[in-house]
């Protein structure tokens, strides 16, 4: 496929200093490719993947990356790795993402998520050249009232479950650090937050998530545990939401005062997939496993939708995929790689460029 000329947002980064926390997790892993493939230099800060195989290894960053193999509750460690970095921006993505293990692990979650946060924004407050911080929460940010209206960014924090409640609590540590310490005039730091959805996609192996879970059925032959088939869940592709990150990210460099703020980035598809429906359609491009279902899951969030009007209209945020080709895309991410291992950065560089050349046609 002929390379697709850089976009707007993505000639802003080209050439920029950028760390990436929690780089060798799914998303971003994902994120480290983007930001090669639009010449931006890119170092990660991160624990060293915890599962195999992970996207990160089969894409090859042990090597082409400036790594940091650290964890973010090490202030000393996240300082340093500022200091000898000197990035332009960050996106901060270091965290405990799964709910199930936050009730397993709540001391960690929260150390990990709050404490996580506050030492990525102090060692950014601290290095003169970052001007631009972008942190990822996630949408159970919202308290959740099960209703069928769509949140908005100025709607009630909360959280029950630990997970839920330590991304709250990051929120909070950021409107406290953009309130102190944010600048907007280019002199010093601009932070923004991204609340993103349910994402699926290409590599991702992690415990407790639907694809992965379908994944591991499929390839092993055995049975899939499910939990809540009836949930609906605001489903996008990974890229919908590095896309997001790196628009917010080149805004914070050009219009800081815009930006500084916290965005939705939900999926631009209205119609509510379920649990089950979506494993159907992943079923319908690859292989049904045979299912079975969780006795007394612990508690999940049972409805959550994100009004994303706010980033449409004013960060211009638009992704070229509908629901049933993002999970088509998923199905056929796993489906070739497991034909041929050794092809995960060729898969993948071509899903990207497919993602580009079609926000491109959008006319994004």
């Amino acid at each position: 496929m002929q390379s697709t000329p850089l976009l707007d947002f993505e000639r802003q980064l080209s050439g920029k200093r950028i760390l990436v926390t929690g780089h060798t997790g799914f998303t971003g892993s994902w994120v480290c490719l983007w930001l090669q493939q639009i010449g931006a230099v890119v170092a990660g800060y991160a624990l060293p993947p915890d599962h195999t195989p992970s996207l990160y290894d089969v894409l090859g960053f042990q090597t082409s990356i400036d790594s940091t193999y650290a964890d973010v509750c090490d202030f000393a460690s996240v300082k340093e790795a500022f200091e000898r970095f000197r990035p332009e921006a960050v996106l901060h993505l270091a965290a405990q993402p799964l709910v199930r293990r936050s009730y397993r692990e709540p001391v960690s979650t929260f150390a990990v998520n709050a404490m996580g946060t506050v030492h990525v924004l102090e060692a950014a407050r601290l290095t003169p050249e970052t001007k631009a911080a972008v942190c990822i929460t996630t949408d159970k940010v919202y308290k959740n009232n099960e209703w069928a209206w769509s949140y908005r960014e100025n709607d009630p924090l909360g959280g029950k479950d630990p997970y839920s409640a330590s991304k709250s609590a990051a929120e909070m540590v950021i409107d406290s650090y953009r309130a102190s310490f944010g600048k907007t005039d280019g002199t010093g730091l601009a932070i923004a937050t991204a609340r993103g959805g349910n994402i699926i996609g290409g590599g991702d192996w992690s415990e407790d998530r639907l694809v992965p879970d379908f994944v591991r059925a499929v390839v092993s032959g055995t049975k899939m545990t499910l939990r809540y088939p009836g949930a609906t869940r605001p489903w996008q592709h990974v890229l919908a939401l590095v896309q997001g990150y790196l628009m917010l990210l080149a805004g914070l460099s050009e219009q800081p005062a815009r930006y500084a703020r916290a965005w939705n980035l939900g999926p631009q598809d209205v119609k509510n997939y379920s649990v089950k429906s979506v494993l159907e359609a992943l079923s319908s491009q690859w292989t049904r496993p045979e299912l079975e279902y969780m006795n007394a899951p612990l508690p999940e969030a049972g409805a959550l939708a994100l009004d994303s009007s706010l980033a449409r209209n004013e960060l211009g945020w638009v992704t070229p995929w509908d629901t049933r080709k993002v999970v088509a895309e998923t199905a056929n991410w796993y489906r070739d790689y497991y034909r041929q291992p050794s092809d995960a950065r060729a898969i993948s560089q071509r899903q990207l460029q497919t993602w580009r050349a079609d926000l491109a046609n959008a006319g994004a």
